[in-house]
């Protein structure tokens, strides 16, 4: 079983393989509702069917909820299960390539309970360099029946405003270094983050090539970030619960297991303009 990643050797070996579902989870922010779909139907890694960040992996916005709300679990499994996924499949997630979508589906699957489950390292670009085939025919897909095993937890805003006078969630932010500091803000209306976290770029989770850094450099690094905080009290967060699974992925990778995702992340919190708002690099 692949649970966390998978090299693009390995799929190449199992793109045959009947018990793999391939999905492809390209995106851009820029462009969402067209750019992603549109590079899957030109040319995708055979077998891969497509999962669509604003519709498939996000519930409908209320505008105090977040730019990608968490759907319910039951519209999740039943999503899952036209992609034609049951407790039998492992299932490959990939992306552009760095990783910041594919997680997403990584992290969703393993909140019902589906641990067969893992990120092409590299992505799509990855497997383009090394010219592995890739294919504009959309396969047929038979549903499936995806059994919903557990619901993990995961934190809210209330989690969040009830922690922050005894400090007893520790609230790691994977935007970029400027956004966490409020210096931009090219998406969400208000800059900032959620006062008392620390930043850690999801974009430094990675090899020069796009690929995932090992697992010792992974923890020495969070470490510098986290302290000696019990990866219990660890809620990762971003603009809108996207890339914050990026972090949770590469902490699992560094062997910090156990950490948990805040969906709403900043575009939620900062929807509310009573809750606080903190700048600059604390």
């Amino acid at each position: 079983m692949y649970s966390k990643l998978i090299s693009t050797t390995e799929l190449a070996a199992h793109l045959d393989d009947p018990s793999f579902v391939i999905v492809d989870v390209r995106h851009d922010l820029s462009e969402p509702e067209t750019w992603g779909e549109t590079q899957y139907r030109a040319a995708h890694i055979p077998g891969a069917r497509f999962a669509h960040m604003e519709h498939d992996l996000a519930a409908p916005k209320t505008g105090k909820n977040g730019r990608h709300p968490l759907p319910s679990p039951e519209n999740t499994a039943a999503f899952f299960g036209r992609l034609g996924i049951d407790e039998s499949k492992q299932v490959v997630a990939y992306d552009s390539g760095g990783g910041m979508y594919a997680p997403r589906l990584w992290w969703m699957l393993r909140w019902l309970g589906h641990d067969a489950v893992a990120v092409l390292d590299g992505g799509i670009a990855k497997w383009t360099r090394e010219r592995r085939p890739t294919t504009a025919e959309v396969p047929r897909v038979v549903a499936a029946t995806f059994p919903i095993r557990r619901v993990e937890p995961t934190i809210s805003a209330a989690d969040v405003l009830a922690s922050l006078a005894d400090h007893s969630l520790t609230l790691v932010d994977a935007r970029g270094a400027e956004r966490f500091r409020g210096e931009v803000e090219p998406i969400d209306p208000v800059a900032g983050h959620i006062p008392g976290s620390v930043n850690r770029p999801y974009t430094e989770n990675l090899e020069a090539d796009g690929t995932f850094k090992q697992p010792d450099a992974l923890r020495a690094e969070f470490s510098d970030v986290i302290g000696t905080a019990p990866p219990t009290t660890i809620v990762n967060t971003c603009g809108s619960g996207v890339s914050a699974c990026h972090n949770l992925l590469a902490m699992e990778l560094a062997g910090i297991t156990g950490t948990k995702l805040y969906p709403g992340s900043w575009s939620e919190w900062s929807a509310d303009p009573s809750r606080p708002v903190a700048k600059g690099s604390s």
